[in-house]
């Protein structure tokens, strides 16, 4: 074990940093812009595992919930739903 005084600190992933800045931009002008680029990050990450052959249930479902948010995020809104 080592004696380092430096915590682990788990990798979040980029969808998600994304995801989180689009639920909580708090500039209504910023958030379509915030919303298609954590639906593009989303949409990539959800065609990268698929090309994978590791079980990745958990992430799957993250990743289908995120999208689900940001959609009812942009109806709530009034926002036009991009092509993501």
């Amino acid at each position: 074990m080592s004696s380092g005084t430096a915590a682990y600190f788990p990798r979040v992933p980029r969808w998600h940093e994304l995801y989180k800045a689009a639920l909580f931009e708090t500039d209504r002008d910023k958030i379509p812009q915030r919303i298609a680029e954590a639906e593009k990050s989303i949409v990539a990450r959800a065609r990268e595992l698929f090309a994978t052959n590791t079980d990745n249930i958990e992430e799957d479902q993250a990743l289908d919930d995120a999208l689900y948010a940001l959609r009812a995020l942009q109806s709530c809104l009034g926002l036009q739903a991009s092509a993501a």
